[in-house]
């Protein structure tokens, strides 16, 4: 059984970054919600509690059942969790007099603690909570103060119990990898030995075993995601697999000639579907992003529903879901948090769905599903494009889709990522693509007066697509790539460049 530490998330935009520290350590980790608790078995090394919005001391403040792993297996509380410990358990949990938010240092560290080892005096660490710690649980002691916050840190006594009112987990903790590492390998005993190729072994197992000897039809976008999913689908059940590329009219420039063909010698199995004008049909007079998501979600799936017809064993459809995914369209809580936007696989599956859904990606960040298809032999002419959305250029036109202005977006994005290939810049951008603007502008060509669109440039770099910056692009590549849209595409007269990273924003605009 794979060796696991369990994260119970609270809601804090931190839980994620404590599960992309534990996979670099090559230690798997899953998150769950605090009040869906699973099974504690032999394969669960260790729990972290992440951080949370919440306060201890608010009527409804999330306070999960903690006999099933405290005092049994390590137990580490961060911030939030931290102070849910010590409430829970005869300490005392107070009001800040300020909000004690941002970088501050170790003034004071244990050496006697192996959650500590190594980590130097005056080590800087990230504050983000509005209440402290005033006295600890009977039976502790404390491993680590700040100027500020006299029990930054506290371990319980005779059991592998540890709180933190730090974030280890955030870049400003700059010895925050260590002790995460000395947790879960020091204190949890994690043999680090969740590798891509481990990863593969395991889930071509699962997979056997979960499909039996039943078919698949795997919807292929050209992408990293549903390339990588299908290739481990592939490895598991071989020529049972059926792939099905649907051209929905909103891919990018010639995609769907070129998916077909790039996919000739990969092995698969894939059938070409021409579908753009039921969605043009179906997409018609919306304009609204959720709306629009959901519709082209639906139809994707119909669109499979049907092709599996001519199988007539197929009753699983493979998906490339990530964990992004997942964890932007699912309250990470359980509770009231908000869904930031639904993801076409995971998000608008409709309840009569014929068939069952295979999502062997589904706990991976995109930096892992890259290693894993390197580790397959995909080839790095796939594993190297840029993320693409599930809805297309859906979700990259603001407003309501005709075929116009697909074709204006399509002429648009394909001169934006053309030039950054050819400025060598590609590889540098972790994900980029124009915006169709539902607004339009005077301009001026010729002698002539113009009234037409404006397109947005988005590029921004980023791991896994739960944080991202915008990209510098150099100011004579974004000069060229604006002239030649506005000289080039027919209807466009404005170019700008989006300078927001995320969050705030996020890296699609809809």
């Amino acid at each position: 059984m794979q060796e696991t530490i369990l994260i119970l998330d609270f809601g804090s935009q931190y839980t994620q970054l404590i599960a992309r520290r534990l996979r670099e350590l090559n230690v798997y980790c899953e998150i769950h919600p605090w009040n869906k608790v699973p099974t504690i078995n032999g394969s669960t090394r260790g729990v972290i509690l992440s951080g949370s919005p919440f306060s201890v001391l608010e009527t409804g403040a999330p306070l999960p059942e903690t006999a099933a792993f405290k005092g049994k297996i390590p137990l580490l509380g961060v911030c939030y969790g931290a102070q849910m410990l010590a409430h829970r358990f005869g300490g005392e949990v107070m009001r800040s007099n300020a909000r004690e938010y941002g970088r501050a240092n170790l003034h004071f560290v244990s050496e006697q603690t192996e959650l500590l080892k190594g980590v130097d005096q005056g080590s800087q660490v990230w504050m983000s909570h509005a209440d402290t710690i005033k006295e600890l649980p009977a039976n502790s002691e404390i491993i680590c103060s700040t100027t500020d916050v006299q029990f930054a840190g506290f371990r319980i006594k005779d059991e592998k119990t540890w709180g933190i009112q730090f974030h280890p987990e955030v870049y400003h903790s700059t010895q925050g990898k260590d002790i995460l590492k000395n947790f879960v390998v020091g204190i949890c005993g994690c043999s680090q030995n969740w590798t891509p190729d481990s990863f593969i072994e395991t889930t071509v197992a699962d997979l056997k075993l979960k499909i039996g000897d039943g078919k698949v039809v795997m919807g292929l976008s050209g992408g990293v995601d549903s390339s990588v999913a299908a290739t481990l689908i592939h490895k598991a059940i071989g020529d049972r697999l059926y792939c099905i590329f649907v051209d929905n009219g909103l891919l990018r420039k010639d995609e769907f000639t070129q998916v077909l063909e790039s996919y000739k010698d990969v092995g698969l199995n894939v059938r070409g579907i021409d579908a753009k004008e039921r969605f043009y049909s179906a997409l018609k007079g919306q304009s609204d992003p959720e709306s629009k998501r959901k519709i082209i979600g639906k139809l994707f799936i119909e669109v499979f529903d049907e092709a599996a017809a001519d199988l007539k064993d197929a009753d699983w459809l493979g998906q490339g879901t990530i964990y992004p995914d997942v964890i932007e369209s699912v309250s990470a809580t359980g509770g009231p948090s908000a869904t930031i936007k639904s993801h076409h696989n995971v998000g608008g599956l409709p309840e009569t769905m014929k068939l069952k859904v295979v999502e062997p990606l589904r706990l991976l960040f995109k930096d892992e599903v890259r290693r894993v298809g390197a580790a397959l032999g995909v080839p790095s002419s796939i594993l190297e494009r840029h993320p693409f959305p599930g809805p297309g250029l859906g979700i990259r036109i603001l407003g309501d889709i005709t075929p116009e202005k697909v074709r204006i977006l399509q002429e648009a994005d394909h001169i934006f990522t053309s030039g950054l290939k050819e400025w060598g810049l590609y590889n540098s951008v972790w994900q980029a693509g124009a915006i169709l603007l539902p607004v339009q502008s005077v301009g001026v060509m010729g002698d002539e007066r113009t009234y037409e669109k404006a397109v947005a440039l988005r590029a921004v770099s980023s791991t896994d697509g739960m944080t991202a910056d915008w990209c510098h692009l150099p100011h004579e590549f974004l000069g060229k790539i604006s002239s030649e849209i506005i000289n080039k595409v027919k209807g466009v007269n404005r170019v700008v460049y989006d300078i927001s990273s995320k969050p705030p924003a996020t890296i699609e605009w809809e």
